[in-house]
């Protein structure tokens, strides 16, 4: 976060390999948002993190940060990118992008090959972005939970594309866009709401054609769930959800150990494989109230204590 980086940080930037080596990855992997080292890191495949045991570095295969970028240099991403807080992947058009976003005002598209910055805004460390998806027609949501709102940025446009559309909503904290019904899904502190996009993609609309309430407050994280298109995850303060959007209905998810399904950062099921869940909350130790060093299996269950970090969300790195 705002400390030197550690030596354990330090291992991270000098073993991750050029971005080029993306294409010979395994499928599987993990990927991490760390405020320690204020990178996006991507980790090697759950199994091998699982046995991983060395003292000093993590298994890094591909990292990136906004510090390290000349294209962003405009962006002022001293302060724009401080605590970083989202990481996903999407592939258009063949091509693999990490999407991001950091409370200091940062939102940004990087594809992964070269990368080049398909997108990005610095929106100001008042709003607090917190998670960012990618339409199909190139255009990039965001969600920003003290701003209030989700909007839809015109980035199909140029790389640093300004006009956009906005939909006021509370505590806005998770966004996904589900191409099976063709309407954007938005989690907000009490309700998640269904968006239809319309206009143009130089000049989108938004308007509301759903809004359901949770079954319970502090909605946080919104992810579909790979093996049963046409649900997601939700988690909210204190419990893990999957909603069924045909019958447009929560029902609760139960782990292992009870006090797992409370206050989850990110949750999603590994694309294609075992199905397993995969999730990260907080410890509320430390200075980071907020983050954790521990990144969480279910079904089977698995912890992988990765000391030195300050991690915010753990996802799985395809999609």
């Amino acid at each position: 976060m705002r400390r030197t980086l550690s030596a354990l940080c330090l291992a991270l930037l000098v073993c991750a390999p050029a971005v080029r080596a993306q294409a010979r990855w395994p499928g599987g992997q993990v990927a991490v948002v760390d405020q320690e080292s204020r990178r996006v890191l991507v980790l090697q495949s759950a199994e091998e993190l699982m046995a991983y045991r060395g003292p000093d570095r993590l298994p890094v295969v591909w990292g990136w940060s906004a510090d390290r970028e000349p294209e962003l240099a405009d962006l002022a991403p001293a302060r724009s990118w401080t605590n970083p807080d989202e990481v996903k992947s999407r592939i258009r058009e063949g091509r693999r992008y990490l999407l991001t976003t950091a409370s200091g005002g940062l939102a940004a598209v990087v594809d992964t090959a070269t990368g080049r910055v398909h997108w990005a805004a610095d929106l100001g460390p008042a709003v607090n972005p917190h998670s960012i998806e990618l339409l199909p027609d190139g255009n990039v949501a965001v969600v920003a939970s003290a701003g209030g709102w989700v909007r839809l940025y015109a980035a199909s446009q140029g790389r640093r594309a300004a006009a956009f559309a906005e939909f006021p909503l509370a505590g806005a904290h998770g966004v996904q866009w589900d191409g099976r019904s063709g309407l954007l899904r938005v989690l907000g502190d009490s309700v998640l709401v269904a968006l239809r996009v319309a206009g143009t993609a130089a000049a989108p609309t938004l308007t509301a054609v759903r809004s359901t309430p949770l079954p319970g407050a502090g909605g946080h994280d919104l992810a579909p769930v790979v093996g049963a298109p046409g649900r997601f995850w939700v988690s909210t303060s204190a419990g893990l959800w999957s909603y069924d959007s045909s019958a447009d209905r929560f029902a609760p998810v139960h782990l292992a150990a009870p006090a797992d399904e409370r206050d989850v950062k990110s949750v999603g099921d590994e694309p294609g494989r075992t199905g397993r869940l995969l999730t990260a909350a907080p410890e509320h130790t430390g200075a980071c109230d907020w983050c954790t060093s521990v990144i969480s299996l279910h079904r089977p269950e698995g912890v992988r204590v990765l000391r030195g970090t300050h991690l915010y969300k753990a996802r799985w790195w395809s999609h």
